[in-house]
């Protein structure tokens, strides 16, 4: 048996998708024929100049303001609102992530909890809401933006690191329980890429990385368009690393 196709009037949900690797992502998807909603907790300007751009190329796209760490009701929101705005939501790129950073002994509750709160139990309220009409639909593509830093000791980021790795370890889960469905779920690991929040990494960083450059946001966006296509239907459970051979 093949996959199943990609079903018309399909649209995806890109958190946190008003600048950087969440914006390439969404025109990326849009490229790809789908319908794309562009979430935003504060940088309005930005998911809406996401959308512009979406448009003017053809596609469609609309913006949705809210906060993906808050749990009352977000995730229900933006989905409903998007499925009642342009179709049925099979697809969800949880991108939307903070850093919080400080050695292990100096994090205070308030860094660690809200870095876990917006990098990993938001992207499990977000997965466990879109499952539903993908289950339903036997088609289904999750992509969770982890990090190199998951798996690999960054000092200063225990509690980003912590996220990461849950967020690796939660997408091999899911993905093993909704496989026979139609659904994957897969994982993209950046490694250092220039967007606003790694505008004061030193340079001695852009050396650790064998490429000797930074990635853009596009190189992500092109895993994330891959494994949101049609052709990965028989891949899941993985995580790709975008990282210029950091994990090597």
């Amino acid at each position: 048996m093949s996959a199943k196709p990609r079903p018309e009037n399909a649209t995806a949900l890109v958190t946190g998708a008003s600048k950087g690797i969440g914006a390439a992502v969404a025109i990326a998807l849009a490229q790809d024929g789908w319908r794309v909603g562009v979430n935003y907790r504060s940088d309005k300007a930005g998911a809406e100049k996401t959308v512009k751009a979406i448009e003017e190329a053809g596609g469609k796209a609309i913006a949705l303001e809210g906060d993906v760490a808050d749990a009352n009701g977000v995730p229900d929101a933006l989905i409903s609102t998007l499925e009642s705005e342009l179709g049925p939501v099979l697809a969800l790129v949880n991108n939307a992530g903070i850093t919080a950073d400080g050695l292990a002994i100096q994090l205070e509750d308030e860094q660690w909890d809200k870095v876990i709160d917006t990098n990993l139990t938001a992207a499990f309220r977000m997965t466990r809401r879109a499952m539903r009409p993908m289950l339903k639909a036997r088609f289904g593509r999750i992509v969770n933006i982890a990090s190199v830093v998951g798996p690999r000791a960054n000092a200063g980021q225990a509690n980003y690191a912590a996220a990461k790795a849950g967020l690796i370890g939660m997408t091999k889960t899911v993905a093993a329980e909704v496989a026979r469905r139609g659904v994957t779920v897969n994982a993209v690991a950046p490694g250092f890429i220039a967007t606003s929040m790694t505008e004061d990494v030193p340079d001695a960083v852009i050396d650790a990385v064998p490429a000797k450059r930074p990635g853009t946001p596009e190189e992500v966006a092109a895993a994330v368009r891959f494994l949101a296509s049609d052709d990965a239907g028989y891949v899941t459970g993985s995580t790709l690393y975008v990282d210029g051979g950091m994990s090597a």
